[in-house]
């Protein structure tokens, strides 16, 4: 297949010393004062901690971008599938978290468990910009020369992807979908994102069909004859307007 190429490529993944990486961070932020957590994607509808404050927040100089690979989570090492990052360039529309001074040192712990098992990101604290005024939050960027960072893939090679990368925690098109709804829902449209739904249309035929399990959204494949109402629910409004990109 054409993508087979690329899949290959998306493979092989260093490992860093996440610790010291941690340990920076935590010389950065100091202690001394509230975190501020910014999130994008998965860190909006899973953040695994309690934040004693959250607003929209915009993030320039960097953008939301499907090109993180995922051998685990939304792939195998056989086949890899796809995650959002923060990647340089442009601007992005997310949300930012504050955690308690006093609960700031293990919540960063558990968060670097999550986010830095092999050290994949570039952990920074960027100027986010929110209704309430300016914050300086800790987000999880993805440096362009890292083996990780795919580079922008054609419409075939994305489908193969959204078609057959599966992992732990389930599809890379049930995680591209659950993004999708989860920044409409607070008020935020990306039209890469929005784009890249009506892409994943065309797998309706195939059988690929979003069902509702209690209040989780998963991707199952069904009997064809399944209507697919939450993904078509999302693609059926319209796109993001021009200002409203993330």
């Amino acid at each position: 297949p054409a993508a087979s190429g690329l899949l290959r490529a998306m493979q092989s993944l260093a490992v860093r010393d996440t610790a010291a990486l941690l340990a920076d961070v935590q010389r950065q932020w100091g202690g001394q004062s509230d975190l501020w957590v910014f999130g994008y994607a998965s860190l909006i509808w899973r953040p695994e901690f309690q934040p004693a404050d959250e607003h929209p927040a915009v993030v320039h100089g960097w953008h939301r971008a499907l090109r993180m690979r995922s051998r685990v989570n939304r792939g195998t090492p056989e086949q890899p599938g796809l995650v959002y990052a923060l990647v340089s360039g442009g601007m992005c529309r997310g949300m930012v978290y504050r955690i308690p001074r006093e609960r700031g040192r293990d919540e960063l712990d558990r968060l670097w468990l999550r986010e830095m098992p092999t050290g994949v990101y570039d952990p920074r604290l960027l100027p986010c910009q929110t209704p309430q005024g300016p914050v300086l939050a800790l987000a999880f960027t993805l440096s362009r020369r890292s083996e990780a960072c795919l580079p922008r893939l054609s419409d075939a090679e994305m489908l193969h992807i959204l078609r057959h990368a599966r992992g732990r925690y389930g599809s890379t098109l049930d995680y591209l979908v659950q993004t999708a709804l989860e920044l409409r829902a607070r008020g935020i449209r990306d039209r890469e994102i929005e784009r890249l739904l009506a892409l994943a249309r065309r797998l309706a035929p195939l059988g690929w069909h979003l069902q509702i399990h209690g209040d989780t959204r998963r991707l199952t494949e069904v009997a064809p004859a399944r209507v697919d109402h939450a993904l078509s629910q999302a693609l059926a409004q319209p796109l993001a307007e021009p200002g409203a990109v993330g």
